[in-house]
């Protein structure tokens, strides 16, 4: 079984991001940066695939160099290959997964394993785009997984709820958070993926199909209120809640 898993880079929630002097792109200066968190569970579900079923496991990436830092850190984990697409450009949805698609075609992987969204711009999209380019189903936010020979059955989580969805090989799934428990790299493995080799590609598509015209910051918050202690402070509240509020 050949497994690959497509993932990313994205600022550590934790760090304070500022906008970028050209408005449309963070300021990189102090940011920390992190392989995306759901990208953590597609690695562990494509390491869980290859223990179950032997085969080949391949990560891929498409950004800056310093996207080697997340291959490595599934390099870490036990992933035995990397590819980064190399770019500095700003990739739209549409174009890293034209990218991914061009690399997958390749390889022809039975399961191609992404993270259900990155932390960054939140939009759902790589992976379904990815899936349709390759013209393989697609099933996304899963928090259960089982292959069986060339079946494929999947729970994945819906509005109010959960469904099963059934495959074939191959397939693109996107991994929600509960699907597995990502492993701790331990240290050999942290030592040996420092002087793991990463194959290093060009853009195959640069033509975004979407531009960001700008960023800005949320609003503050305004000061909370404290209008009384006790039952005598309803009315005022109700007040407030209406005419400044305006929430009923």
């Amino acid at each position: 079984m050949k497994i690959a898993v497509c993932v990313s880079q994205v600022p550590d929630t934790t760090t304070k991001v500022k906008i970028g002097p050209d408005g449309k792109t963070i300021d990189p200066a102090g940011v920390t940066y992190i392989i995306n968190p759901y990208d953590e569970f597609a690695v562990e579900a494509a390491l869980q695939l290859k223990e179950k079923n032997g085969g080949e496991t391949v990560v891929i990436s498409v950004g800056k160099e310093s996207n080697k830092e997340a291959i490595k850190k599934a390099y870490a984990m036990g992933i035995e290959k990397g590819i980064l697409v190399k770019t500095d450009a700003e990739m739209d949805s549409y174009t890293v997964a034209r990218n991914l698609a061009d690399v997958l075609k390749e390889m022809n992987a039975d399961v191609v394993l992404f993270g259900k969204q990155s932390i960054d711009y939140d939009d759902m999209q790589v992976g379904n785009i990815t899936a349709e380019m390759l013209g393989i189903p697609s099933i996304s936010v899963v928090v259960s997984l089982s292959i069986e020979g060339n079946k494929v059955t999947c729970e994945r989580e819906i509005e109010g709820g959960k469904e099963i969805v059934e495959a074939t090989l191959p397939v693109a799934l996107s991994a929600q958070r509960g699907l597995n428990n990502p492993r701790y790299p331990n240290l050999k493995g942290i030592m040996a993926a420092k002087s793991r080799a990463i194959e290093e590609r060009q853009p195959t598509y640069t033509e975004n199909k979407t531009e960001i015209t700008g960023m800005k910051m949320p609003k503050s918050k305004p000061k909370g209120k404290i209008v009384g202690t006790d039952v005598s402070a309803v009315p005022e509240l109700v007040k407030l809640l209406r005419e400044e509020a305006k929430v009923i």
